[in-house]
């Protein structure tokens, strides 16, 4: 089947999504969570052929690595959606105009979603899960990183469907070469939206390319400002899970900015990464100060490379700053707009932050390890937006709808 053809068949099937009732859809969910936990040896076999093709000191190792405990916690992220209510049906507004038509603005599914995807066969699970949850049809197109690991996940999907006798082509699986991300770009008759997920270079590529409309989950150049207020325990643990939790996923720590007048304690903050061996880039200001303190092989002076970098790897920047204003203004030209922190007990100064500071997270006195649809209670997600048009940050279920007019009326005509 070429893949025109292919397309057509998962248009076809998202048609007939539509008349699934809710307790299906959550009883299909519920048992792929289950089915996946009880696979978990198998998935484990076909993940490992993935993983001893990739050089394990690549930054995308990390996300291609499954584990048990990571399979039980994609089949709760399942679990998890099953039970959110979907608002598949909400009327978001209504009202009966003079003339006796009664309109109603009410949620609907957005139809065919792609994904186009790098090295996180999760990405499989949890894109299933909320596409099926508010009925869309979905096409993955995950990368060749992860070829195994992805086929083995929508075999076991299609398993749970075909079981119910739903139509297994609402989640299909392209194969990994670029002419089949060509194909998709420009299926306008048959997608409805795109989403990549991945490098930087992936997005623009797709961006650029497509004429299918497109919601871009950039890249996270993740900064967390120190102020001249905050504490320093906070501060401490902050950084240190904000950058060494999972040092490969997109909120992690990338950039760490400090008051000058905080500089004589910055050793508080990174003494506490030496047992985490992470690799700091500083300025010269924050370079001198923790200079003799921080192990001399993991310690070297920044660059202007250092800044504006999304890391995906245990390397951390450190930049100084005179004060808020600069902070921001630094957050501003280097940001990626995903997610940003303060750390500061002066409420003036975080209200200033939180209300000037342009991304799709805002944290005060956090780690920014919470940007994911899961730890927002979403369920999970299908990808976190750093635009602004139709959806920024973590979307779930709602971002993945879009909404239709109806009107009803008794014989009008206009005059």
């Amino acid at each position: 089947m070429n893949t025109q053809d292919t397309f057509k068949a998962v248009k076809k099937a998202s048609r007939e999504l539509v008349s699934l009732s809710t307790e299906t859809i959550n009883t299909v969910l519920k048992e792929l969570a289950e089915l996946a936990v009880s696979r978990t040896e198998k998935i484990l076999i076909e993940n490992q052929k993935d993983l001893d093709r990739m050089d394990k000191n690549d930054p995308k190792y990390d996300r291609l690595l499954l584990s048990e405990e990571r399979i039980q916690g994609i089949a709760q992220d399942i679990i998890n959606v099953s039970n959110l209510t979907s608002s598949i049906g909400e009327i978001l507004s209504k009202k009966e105009l003079e003339n006796g038509l009664k309109i109603s603005k009410v949620r609907v599914p957005m139809g065919v979603i792609g994904i186009i995807y790098e090295a996180r066969p999760n990405v499989s699970f949890d894109v299933f899960s909320l596409c099926f949850k508010t009925q869309n049809a979905c096409i993955l197109k995950g990368g060749s990183d992860a070829e195994f690991s992805n086929k083995v996940i929508v075999g076991i999907i299609k398993e749970i469907l075909k079981k119910h006798n739903i139509n297994t082509d609402v989640v299909t699986l392209l194969p990994t070469d670029r002419q089949a991300t060509a194909d998709m770009l420009t299926a306008t008759e048959y997608v409805d939206l795109i989403i990549p997920r991945g490098s930087q270079g992936l997005i623009n590529f797709v961006r650029d390319n497509a004429k299918v409309p497109v919601i871009e989950t950039g890249a996270g150049i993740v900064h967390t400002y120190f102020d001249a207020s905050g504490d320093i325990e906070k501060g401490k643990n902050i950084v240190v899970n904000a950058k060494t939790r999972r040092v490969s996923v997109c909120n992690a720590l990338d950039c760490l900015l400090i008051h000058e007048n905080r500089l004589s304690e910055l050793t508080t903050i990174t003494d506490a990464l030496i047992s985490k061996e992470t690799e700091i880039y500083a300025d010269e200001k924050a370079y001198k100060s923790i200079k003799g303190s921080y192990p001399e092989n993991l310690l070297h002076m920044a660059d202007e490379t250092h800044f504006g970098t999304e890391f995906l790897s245990n390397k951390m920047s450190i930049k100084t700053v005179s004060d808020l204003n600069e902070a921001v203004s630094h957050i501003a030209d280097y940001s990626s707009k995903h997610s940003e922190a303060i750390i500061a007990e002066d409420e003036v100064v975080i209200e200033s932050y939180l209300n000037n500071v342009d991304a799709a997270a805002v944290y005060a006195n956090s780690s920014t390890a919470f940007t994911d649809g899961a730890q927002f209670g979403l369920g999970a997600e299908i990808g976190i937006s750093t635009q602004k048009l139709h959806a920024r940050g973590p979307m779930a279920l709602e971002e993945i709808t879009t909404y239709k007019w109806i009107v009803r009326g008794d014989g009008q005509i206009r005059s």
